[in-house]
């Protein structure tokens, strides 16, 4: 096999876009497989690496729809490794009532919905899934992902050129009235900073603009809040690297997404960036519901 052959497997709950995230990648000009079974991962990639134009970047779908066979995509991933190749695992999931929502919609059938209901099966692969899910290097949640949008964060994610390695560090603004993001591994309140919700001529502008950043940081409670938070995160992220981990997503989350949690967002990506981090910013909730509807 060639150890320099760039490999992508999605996987994931079956409605949460792996389609969607396959016509992405091979956008980027991957050679893209659907549903292949885990078993014959390895002798493909080895196959392919014998073509007169060896296949460099090779994205492949595996879910359950392989029945059995699905069982072996964990041995697949590690005689992969075994081997010197060491694939990026991306693992799309969804909450439980936009599963719903999307088979409703698109009137299809679960893969295992043969004997159960849709939502009862949509629980069984997730508790199926979980193994590889804790193996995955990055995980995407598109529960409020429009097709485009998801296309646009997997090309965001692939064609940064970061290393399986390498960890890729995911932040997403959000509103705690919209809901916390289901996938955060870190979660930060700053529903107690000062609101420009309350200052007529700020309402109606996001955090993304500079009257607003600039009434949020000049708060010294900001100051010292940023301040803590920036030695946590260094002390935090070498030692989660340590431990092999591959992505990271930090939630931050004021009352309705638009103001301080974006200030925050912004402030502390840059500050990972600036320590050399690969950081995907997500503002989340900025343009929902009425402009400057932050009040608490």
């Amino acid at each position: 096999m060639d150890k320099n052959t760039n490999l992508i497997i999605i996987t994931g709950l079956s409605g949460a876009g792996k389609s969607t995230a396959l016509k992405a990648l091979e956008d980027l000009g991957y050679f893209c497989v659907d549903n292949l079974p885990p078993a014959l991962i390895p002798k493909f990639i080895e196959l392919c690496s014998q073509t007169k134009e060896p296949l460099d970047k090779i994205a492949i779908v595996v879910d359950i729809r392989g029945g059995e066979f699905f069982q072996d995509i964990s041995k697949a991933v590690e005689e992969l490794r075994e081997a010197g190749i060491k694939p990026t695992v991306l693992f799309l999931e969804a909450d439980e009532e936009t599963l719903v929502k999307r088979y409703k919609f698109t009137r299809r059938r679960h893969p295992l919905s043969a004997q159960s209901s849709v939502l009862e099966s949509i629980r069984d692969e997730r508790e199926m899934l979980k193994e590889i899910r804790d193996k995955a290097h990055v995980i995407i949640d598109t529960t409020t992902l429009s097709s485009a949008e998801l296309k646009k964060r997997i090309i965001e994610i692939i064609s940064s050129s970061v290393k399986v390695e390498q960890l890729i560090i995911n932040i997403i603004t959000f509103g705690f009235k919209h809901g916390l993001p289901v996938d955060a591994d870190l979660v930060f309140d700053v529903r107690f900073l000062p609101n420009p919700y309350y200052i007529e001529n700020l309402r109606q502008d996001s955090g993304l603009d500079e009257a607003v950043a600039r009434y949020v940081l000049d708060s010294p409670i900001t100051q010292t809040f940023l301040e803590y938070s920036k030695e946590f995160l260094d002390f935090l992220i070498p030692n989660f690297i340590e431990e092999g981990k591959t992505s990271l997503t930090i939630a931050i989350g004021c009352t309705g997404g638009r103001h301080r949690s974006v200030v925050i967002g912004e402030a502390i990506r840059k500050h990972l960036e600036s320590k050399g981090y690969k950081v995907i910013l997500e503002h989340r909730d900025i343009d929902l519901g009425e402009k400057g509807d932050d009040e608490e």
